[in-house]
């Protein structure tokens, strides 16, 4: 990946074709970020669809701060699928060093301990931005444009599926980093943003599923 490029200036094809290439990145991680991406996209979409219109006006707050956030997320994930596919050119990169010597040894070392964490952090920060949509998801379901509701439950069910992949890129990497308390801190970490993030679609499901409008947010 070239340092001046982003996944953002490529088609969606030519993504494609980078990703079922033999090349290590992108990778799981840049997917679940992109997949991410997409539903915060289709949470602007259905917020998009509901600003502005009468029905929809007693929900006006709820609406407007889940297209701030839809945005917001949708650029971070993007940006996102860029800086893991950067941590885990480095953590390839690491692991090519020379090891003939101790010297070299301890050196290939610290750099695949580095790199390792880089690649641990990238994909967390996916998970969170994940669970993000997901929270607004659950706010505007009920709250916003009822024809749209099954893209509305699509962007749930992506971002969670975003989530889970991402966090398994996190978790693959932190026997790696050689830090037992960081390790064990972002495990209990991936593991409780999981949890929210299944509550979450579970949440938003049921909502979905009745097909009528809820009582707004308090204000």
């Amino acid at each position: 990946m070239d340092h001046q490029e982003t996944f953002a200036s490529l088609t969606l094809a030519q993504f494609s074709e980078r990703l079922a290439s033999s090349e290590p990145v992108p990778g799981g991680g840049s997917a679940s970020a992109i997949a991410g991406a997409l539903a915060a996209s289709l949470l602007a979409m259905v917020a998009r669809l509901s600003i502005d219109r009468p029905k929809y006006e007693p929900y006006r707050a709820t609406i407007e701060r889940a297209l701030a956030t839809a945005e917001r997320s949708r650029a971070r994930l993007m940006g996102l699928a860029d800086e893991d596919a950067r941590a885990y050119a480095s953590f390839s990169a690491a692991r090519k060093l020379p090891h003939d010597t101790p010297e070299q040894e301890a050196a290939r070392a610290a750099a695949t301990a580095d790199a390792a964490r880089a690649a641990s952090e990238a994909p967390m920060e996916v998970v969170r931005e994940c669970l993000r949509v997901i929270e607004e998801v659950a706010a505007a379901a009920g709250r916003s444009n009822v024809n749209a509701a099954s893209d509305l439950e699509v962007a749930a069910r992506l971002s969670a599926a975003a989530a889970h992949g991402a966090a398994a890129n996190v978790l693959i990497n932190l026997p790696m980093v050689g830090d037992e308390r960081f390790s064990g801190v972002m495990s209990a970490e991936v593991n409780e943003t999981l949890h929210s993030v299944d509550r979450g679609v579970a949440q938003i499901t049921q909502i979905l599923g009745s097909r009528t409008l809820r009582e707004p947010e308090p204000a």
